[in-house]
């Protein structure tokens, strides 16, 4: 009887101390976020759900029980395009939930992943889209970068160099701007898509700015580019101040410099639509402004 209670007894401390290592285990969960990505995945027999609107009922109440539990859950989309290249590449059979689930590690390691804290779905779907496309602008952007190769004439690699380039023009954008929360994109036009960067910056009066490192890393390579590959392009700075209208000033590519626009020329490309080219009316309280002079890197220029 008591080698039974002891037993009992010992099961119920491993059981606790699963729980409490379970806990320590984060948790990654492959979102089909769109229905033309759910129905690619319907093919496979394994691939239970039917609609997608009920599977995204379901990997909500996922997550809520995940949180509910005390788990760190991570969200990453799951492109099927790319668990075919995957599967394909590894020698593993996609109509398995091991496949997925590993395909799906794989992705929270490499790809677009975001923390599930709560949020309903209809406004983590966006964040994640968003942090997919951030991460693939990155990532073409740093490949036209590391394509470009050394310069015949100096040997120098011409991507370091236009990073270093605009690195030191965003500290000058930063340090011309002066305090205050500053909204920058960047846009730059590539052969197989426009790479646009967008980063939000918060400048105290110590002047130091503070900004996400990645956002800054993003901007940086998507600015090189242009750089580099003398492509047309521009900057849209806008800085907001308490009890001060916004301000919003800009520069244009040209040539592999930073050229400022003037305050025309900010207004007409703030106050026009990008796709149909029709006039839109001005935000009110917002001053459109020419952009000011850049110290230019120092050093060579390919």
């Amino acid at each position: 009887m008591e080698h039974t209670r002891n037993d009992r007894k010992q099961n119920r401390t491993t059981k606790s101390m699963r729980r409490t290592l379970r806990r320590e285990v984060p948790s990654t969960v492959g979102l089909l976020a769109d229905a033309e990505d759910f129905a690619a995945m319907t093919r496979y027999r394994t691939f239970t759900f039917e609609d997608h609107p009920t599977y995204l009922q379901q990997v909500d109440a996922l997550l809520k029980t995940l949180a509910a539990q005390g788990l760190h859950t991570s969200v990453a989309l799951f492109d099927p395009e790319e668990f075919t290249e995957f599967c394909t590449a590894a020698g593993l059979d996609p109509d398995r939930p091991a496949t997925r689930a590993r395909f799906t590690a794989h992705t929270a390691a490499h790809g677009a992943c975001v923390p599930y804290t709560g949020q309903p779905l209809d406004s983590l779907v966006p964040t994640l889209i968003n942090e997919a496309v951030r991460q693939a602008t990155w990532d073409c952007a740093s490949l036209l970068l590391a394509d470009l190769g050394s310069c015949a004439e100096c040997g120098e690699d011409i991507g370091r160099e236009a990073f270093e380039r605009s690195s030191h023009l965003l500290v000058a954008l930063l340090k011309g701007a002066g305090t205050g929360i500053h909204h920058l994109v960047c846009s730059v036009p590539a052969e197989v898509e426009q790479l646009l960067a967008v980063l939000h910056v918060e400048v105290a009066e110590d002047g130091i700015p503070e900004l996400d490192d990645d956002e800054g890393a993003e901007f940086v390579t998507v600015l090189a580019a242009g750089v580099a590959l003398e492509s047309p392009g521009g900057i849209v700075l806008r800085t907001t101040r308490d009890g001060e209208p916004d301000r919003v000033h800009g520069w244009r590519l040209d040539r592999g410099r930073l050229a400022a626009l003037t305050a025309g020329e900010v207004f007409s490309a703030y106050c026009t639509d990008a796709e149909t080219g029709e006039p839109v009316s001005p935000e009110p309280g917002v001053e459109y402004c020419a952009g000011y002079t850049l110290d230019d890197t120092p050093g060579g220029r390919h």
